[in-house]
């Protein structure tokens, strides 16, 4: 099966609009980061699609250290890059991996799955996130192979067999986890995780940080907007996106008053006739002042967004 048309343009989402940016030490630097007393994370350097450069590890991967084992959230772009997690779990704790949550369908969060199948772990997404993957299939294995130029080595399909309802509370180890759906606010199936003790969030590609929010031709704007809004209402003190560096609840705020923003003004534009590029004109010029600062691609991302937005009032 060739990898699909959805998944190619949810690539270009963080690939053809900001170039790739790389560390200086392109080897890989599976470095487990705590981030309090049993989190940890293992942040990637590389923002943009699979490349040779990078080798796949794009996207950033999580893991909860419970009682009663481990708790990986998202596990990279191959099963190399899972190896080279379990390995940074096995640094710092002796605990077995037992779950692992795919945060959504996009391959650079899920294509290492099988190395923590083979170790026992259980995997857990939703349903209509597994349904995406499974339409990719081996297809985007190849893809990125390609891609990579051979980096992400032999890759094998381990698909979700556990799913999460919208809402849904599971405690593993003694720590309480929530999880709840984005709406498809990035993509089909995005799940959130929540340690309400700790208030810390886990939102893959539907929290961000360092650059804007990650759109997709998929993605529903009015509820991504929704959803960051819920998130910010639950203070979180740490949140952790899936890629860039972890923040803080002012991102969220910046984010979802961004996407707001750029929605309207589209919205207004298009209602009066005016092209997309007149009203990319308007939203550069109303918002840059603002929100240049904030992100390290506004500029080259304002225009992706303000199409993909445009696109979305005459459907």
């Amino acid at each position: 099966m060739d990898i699909s048309k959805k998944t190619l343009l949810a690539l270009a989402a963080i690939g053809s609009i900001t170039q790739p940016v790389w560390a200086s030490n392109s080897d890989f630097n599976f470095s487990a980061k705590p981030i309090s007393k049993n989190v940890y994370s293992i942040i990637s350097p590389s923002y943009g699609r699979p490349s040779a450069e990078n080798k796949g590890w794009n996207s950033n991967s999580y893991f909860v250290v419970t009682s009663d084992g481990v708790l990986v959230f998202d596990t990279g772009s191959s099963q190399k890059i899972g190896k080279g997690i379990i390995k940074a779990i096995k640094s710092v704790t002796e605990q077995p991996i037992r779950w692992v949550v795919n945060s959504h369908s996009h391959a650079d969060h899920w294509l290492g799955n099988a190395a923590f199948v083979d170790v026992g772990a259980q995997v857990i997404s939703t349903k209509t996130s597994m349904e995406s993957m499974k339409k990719d299939g081996q297809g985007v294995v190849d893809a990125f192979s390609r891609m990579t130029e051979g980096a992400t080595d032999k890759t094998h399909i381990a698909y979700p067999t556990q799913f999460l309802s919208k809402e849904e509370t599971r405690t593993l180890g003694a720590i309480e986890f929530e999880f709840f759906y984005s709406n498809d606010g990035h993509s089909s199936g995005d799940v959130l995780m929540w340690l309400p003790k700790q208030r810390i969030i886990f939102g893959g590609d539907v929290l961000s940080s360092d650059w804007m929010p990650i759109m997709t031709p998929s993605g529903n704007v009015p509820n991504l907007i929704t959803t960051l809004n819920y998130v910010a209402n639950l203070k979180p003190t740490i949140v952790l996106p899936g890629h860039g560096q972890p923040t803080n609840v002012n991102s969220i705020i910046r984010d979802a008053e961004l996407l707001k923003s750029v929605w309207y003004l589209v919205k207004r534009g298009y209602e009066s006739d005016k092209k997309a590029n007149e009203i990319l004109s308007q939203v550069q010029h109303k918002l840059g002042d603002k929100y240049r600062p904030l992100y390290k691609d506004f500029d080259s991302n304002t225009e992706y967004l303000v199409n993909m937005i445009y696109k979305k009032q005459v459907e």
